[in-house]
């Protein structure tokens, strides 16, 4: 394998590891953006893993075949919308601590997640391998550029989709009264509430889309890294989204490149173990390096990223 090919192959792998991030963490700079603290991200991410794997194994069961990861990708957004619900309504309406809420969330997710599983698989950890997952799609001409065509227009539809969306996110935040609108309830939601616009609407559909979105992220990794579920298929990714999501400064074109980064450190664990000198290291510290990298990254953003001047503070438009 000549220098060309893995660099190819690394390119490749980072779209895979970053894809379920830029997903989770596009979903929650539109809550924090909307003034809600999201520390729920992983747990959300948890449920769309869980419903993923669940909806596409009776989807195949029930001859759907093809078709059975898109409708699981579909159940994964409609399951992190309900869980999201429950941080909307005691966040929003009944003014919870957003922190404390969020840390709930997390482990309310990943109990119910790990409970449903048993119950409906007689008693296992972990849903069957799945039958039918997302497969890589090549654009055609594309696909035959050197170096880029196997590193980046061969890739799965997820990462496709993620890309879109990350646009579309960037014009609706910075180009439409909708973006407008929710930016005003994060940074001055009495000054918003004054000129008519719904804090509660608004920072309930921030919320949401957080929901669906991060659950389109767990979703990601149980079809097409994992092809199933068990309780650790998760572990961490939603806290490096939420550090995305930091680093990234609540924009959707630096979430995109945080995670990539991200992404990256991921894919060099995988590949640096390829190598002869890391049979000298212990296998945990390469397992160690995006979690470090994330704590490294966030000590160096803390104070230099301005989050929305109203986020985590509850709205009570009585006191406005």
């Amino acid at each position: 394998m000549n220098v060309l090919e893995v660099i190819g192959q690394l390119i490749n792998v980072t779209l895979v590891f970053s894809t379920a991030l830029i997903f989770t963490a596009l979903g929650g700079m539109y809550s924090e953006r909307s003034g809600v603290v999201n520390i729920g991200l992983e747990g959300l991410m948890v449920s769309g893993a869980f419903a993923a794997a669940v909806v596409t194994d009776y989807a195949a069961q029930a001859g759907l075949a093809e078709t059975a990861p898109w409708v699981g990708f579909a159940a994964a957004a409609i399951y992190g919308v309900l869980v999201a619900l429950l941080h909307a309504v005691s966040t929003i309406t009944f003014r919870a601590d957003q922190t404390v809420v969020g840390v709930v969330i997390n482990i309310f997710a990943l109990g119910l997640a790990i409970y449903l599983t048993k119950s409906l698989y007689e008693g296992s950890g972990q849903t069957p391998q799945l039958d039918y997952v997302f497969g890589k799609w090549a654009i055609p001409v594309l696909k035959d550029i050197p170096l880029l065509g196997k590193a980046i227009f061969t890739a799965y539809p997820t990462t496709y989709i993620v890309i879109a969306i990350a646009i579309i996110s960037y014009f609706v935040l910075f180009r439409t009264p909708f973006g407008l609108r929710l930016r005003a309830v994060g940074e001055h939601p009495s000054s918003a509430d004054t000129v008519g616009i719904s804090v509660t609407k608004y920072r309930y559909i921030g919320v949401l889309l957080s929901g669906a979105l991060a659950g389109l992220g767990g979703a990601t990794i149980t079809l097409t890294t994992t092809s199933s579920f068990a309780h650790n298929t998760i572990s961490g990714q939603g806290f490096i989204a939420l550090a995305a999501l930091i680093f990234g400064k609540w924009n959707p074109l630096g979430v995109v490149g945080a995670a990539l980064f991200f992404g990256l450190a991921q894919a060099l664990r995988n590949f640096a173990q390829l190598f002869d000198f890391a049979k000298q290291i212990p296998v945990e510290f390469f397992y160690m390096l995006p979690y470090v990298l994330t704590l490294i990254v966030l000590a160096g953003a803390v104070g230099r990223s301005n989050a929305p001047a109203a986020l985590g503070q509850p709205y009570d438009p009585a006191r406005r």
